[in-house]
């Protein structure tokens, strides 16, 4: 199945039903008085998180969701059923804004969280409720309110504890497949990766993490060029950032200090707090370079790009340096647990039920 990670869609909420002015007249009973009941309220347009979906390409090809409209009210005090609703299944971690407008709506980061988007329209009330002492037979009634409608942008950010992030050809996706079960195509030529893969690492029983394979960056990327801006916003929910280094590019005429630096700028110009995350520089391809070389190779790659955060030289292809990594990654991820982990899930104000009975202000005689 084709990776998809954003759409825009259309949702139409139903619109509430129209109350009945009705009046009861019955053989026998001469003041049957109103008895017009309210309308029903219309269907809401809901997001639902699924983790057995993994990708937005069915909103690709269906872009228009509409939910049931309210029933009209009836007489004999008999109200009219309420819309039903429609739920849309995303994948876990799916955001959901406003494409208008950009606001944010609803963050789905948990499996069966759900968001309402568009609230159907309030029923009207039927002339039943404006029966008084001074008014006995009153013809009020009210229409229905009119379902919200609005176009959304859906992006999916996957979820991952650590993310992989480099320049092309890096060998990212080879070192995802020599410490978990993920099998992303590897290739010796640039932006063979063309969407993120999630690999789960398993250290130990009951010890394992996710890490995400994110396609190549480029000089520029956080403007347009290139694959990885598509996918920078993948790396937004990992905790920990590892950027992997070639230290033997094929090509003489690539210098990777430079392009580390470049990297390292790129998520700065995309999002300041990602460039704030906390992460470990991994040195990879070491097995180009014999055993007396090999350290002072690492050493001058680490004098010249002015790092003092924690540094990992690996070979991805021999496996060589990947176990301490990993080993490594699981002690500081358990070790900074996020501050809400354990805590009971609360769903937003925003998904609050509405009143039926709430007054609304139009009327029509």
């Amino acid at each position: 199945m084709k990776f998809v990670d954003e759409a825009y869609i259309e949702v139409y909420a139903g619109d509430g039903g129209n109350g009945a002015a009705s009046f009861r007249r019955e053989k026998f009973i001469p003041r049957g008085g109103p008895d017009g009941g309210d309308g029903g309220r219309g269907g809401s347009i809901l997001l639902e998180a699924d983790r057995n979906i993994n990708t937005l390409v069915d909103y690709r090809f269906l872009r228009i969701f509409r939910a049931q409209r309210g029933e009209n009210g009836r007489g004999r005090d008999q109200y009219g059923r309420g819309g039903g609703d429609k739920i849309l299944r995303v994948p876990v971690g799916t955001v959901a804004s406003d494409a208008e407008t950009g606001e944010a709506l609803a963050d789905l980061t948990h499996d069966g969280a759900q968001a309402l988007v568009a609230r159907g329209g309030r029923g009207g009330w039927g002339n039943l409720h404006y029966k008084s002492s001074t008014n006995r037979a009153p013809r009020q009634f009210q229409p229905g309110e009119k379902g919200e409608t609005r176009r959304l942008h859906l992006e999916l950010k996957v979820l991952a504890d650590v993310g992989l992030f480099g320049m092309p050809n890096a060998g990212k996706s080879t070192l995802i497949r020599a410490v978990s079960a993920a099998q992303p195509k590897v290739a010796d030529y640039p932006f063979t990766t063309l969407a993120p893969s999630l690999g789960v690492v398993r250290v130990d029983v009951n010890r394992s993490f996710v890490m995400a394979d994110i396609p190549g960056l480029i000089e520029g990327a956080a403007d347009g060029a290139g694959l990885g801006h598509r996918f920078l916003r993948h790396l937004q929910r990992t905790r920990l950032l590892l950027h992997v280094v070639d230290l033997a590019p094929f090509d003489p005429e690539i210098h990777p200090v430079e392009e580390a630096h470049a990297i390292v700028r790129e998520l700065a110009r995309y999002d300041e707090a990602l460039h704030d995350k906390p992460r470990w520089l991994v040195l990879n391809k070491i097995d180009m370079f014999d055993e007396d070389a090999r350290q002072e190779k690492i050493d001058a790659f680490i004098k010249a790009f002015d790092w003092r955060g924690p540094v990992f030289a690996v070979s991805a292809l021999t496996g060589d340096g990947c176990q301490r990594l990993i080993l490594e990654i699981a002690r500081w991820l358990e070790e900074h647990m996020p501050e809400d982990s354990g805590k009971e899930k609360t769903m937003p104000d925003l998904l609050m039920p509405m009143p039926i009975d709430a007054p609304m202000l139009k009327e029509t005689e």
